[in-house]
């Protein structure tokens, strides 16, 4: 399955990501969880060996976006979701914050998180790949390791990501990655196999209004990459 490049989805920011006035004074008023950036780009010194690559500076409420028609609540609890697809391998590392309750990290809250294979197929139900969930500990981190996504027509390429922090809200959006990541990836096998778009995230309207608020900054990590960020929930 590929998600339908026509099927709009709406888009809000509860808080404007970093560089706003408004941000940077409520990241300086928090410490944000090991590896990520502050609001004027400085990483908190580090509790434990942290993940790097961090975008999201400390309780910024974190844009939302809908969840797109491939969310299946399947419960499946792991932290490796690639179930043997191929691919550039990615690790996810994610810390929930209750941006409205001072910055606490958000113990117990199930994190989801579903993309595409590198052909631009979704898993089914039947079927199970790169979809699963997690709980976050009591520092509010959770990790997943997967693959880089592939990319399908129209949309940029991403890794769509629900936290529900108890049974009566949630917060739905989508991770990007840095064009030129992108372009790279996408000339190694198995994403070679077709050729890609040159411009994999600027033909998307989405990507371009918003997308910067929650484009990833993967580092190597072996073969692959990792990334972290924080997500801020009311």
């Amino acid at each position: 399955m590929t998600e339908n490049a026509d099927s709009r989805t709406s888009r809000r920011t509860l808080l404007l990501a970093a560089g706003s006035a408004g941000a940077a004074a409520l990241a300086a008023a928090c410490s944000g969880p090991a590896g990520t950036r502050g609001a004027a780009g400085r990483p908190p010194a580090p509790a434990d060996p942290a993940p790097t690559g961090s975008t999201t500076p400390a309780c910024v409420l974190t844009a939302e976006s809908g969840a797109g028609p491939y969310y299946l609540d399947l419960d499946r609890v792991r932290s490796d979701i690639t179930e043997g697809r191929d691919g550039v391998p990615f690790r996810l590392d994610l810390t929930v914050l209750r941006a409205s309750e001072g910055c606490h990290p958000v113990a117990g809250a199930a994190v989801d998180v579903w993309h595409a294979d590198v052909s631009g197929t979704y898993s089914s139900g039947t079927d199970a790949f790169l979809r699963g969930t997690q709980l976050t500990d009591a520092a509010g981190r959770v990790t997943f390791r997967t693959i880089v996504p592939g990319w399908y027509r129209g949309l940029a390429p991403h890794i769509h990501f629900k936290v529900r922090p108890d049974r009566r809200t949630e917060t739905t959006s989508q991770f990007f990655f840095p064009e030129e990541l992108l372009v790279r990836v996408y000339k190694l096998q198995p994403y070679a196999r077709r050729p890609a778009p040159e411009r994999p995230n600027t033909r998307d309207s989405r990507y371009r209004e918003s997308g910067a608020a929650t484009t990833l900054a993967p580092v190597p990590d072996g073969a692959g990459y990792r990334a972290s960020y924080t997500v801020g929930v009311a």
